[in-house]
């Protein structure tokens, strides 16, 4: 089996992100070891019909969130990487500033010392200049910077499509395959281009 990959889910709105990412993975080679945050616990409960137990159960290895001394609060334990999904800006603001105070933020800072992958899906409109630099401060720090911005290229039908867009987005930062999407030139996008060069013509 593959290296494990890290997944944090925090108290933001759209947690279903994250578990959504738990399903797909599953039927992938990659285990997954699962941070959970108290906050994300208040939003399954608001906005999903997943149980925290479920949600759990979705993972190979949970971690308590306040485990310092967990496996993924190491360098040592080796990872392909981590994604937080979604990210608060407390917790952009902890890892921006390298300030260790839960499980979620000192594993972000071991991938960015390790020179990891970090996938930060930061989930919160509208953003102020704090907010940016923040992410920019991350940026600067080898995270990778992924807000959940809906496309529909791929031509959505149901919101699950949509969420599996930027899913599919994060996958690739971590090369990791999938088929959550249709890519910009598959057949549907070449037959609309055509059309549009032909009404130009």
């Amino acid at each position: 089996m593959s290296l494990p990959l890290v997944v944090a889910i925090t108290g933001a709105s759209g947690v279903i992100y994250g578990v959504e990412l738990l399903k797909v993975l599953q039927y992938s080679d990659v285990a997954t070891h699962l941070i959970l945050s108290e906050s994300a616990a208040r939003s399954l409960a608001i906005e999903t019909r997943y149980s925290v137990a479920e949600v759990r159960a979705l993972a190979d290895v949970v971690y308590n969130n306040k485990d310092i001394g967990a496996a993924v609060a190491s360098g040592s334990f080796l990872t392909r990487g981590m994604v937080i999904v979604p990210c608060t800006i407390k917790t952009l603001s902890g890892i921006a500033n390298s300030y260790n105070d839960n499980l979620v933020t000192r594993a972000a800072d071991v991938m960015l010392k390790e020179k990891r992958p970090l996938v930060m899906m930061v989930r919160e409109t509208p953003l102020h200049k704090g907010h940016l630099q923040m992410m920019v401060r991350c940026a600067d720090l080898g995270a990778t910077i992924l807000p959940p911005m809906p496309a529909f290229y791929h031509n959505p039908q149901t919101i699950q499509d949509i969420i599996h867009h930027s899913l599919g987005k994060v996958l690739d930062q971590l090369g990791i395959e999938h088929q959550l999407f249709k890519r910009w030139g598959s057949a549907p996008e070449v037959v609309a281009q055509e059309a549009v060069r032909e009404q130009e013509s």
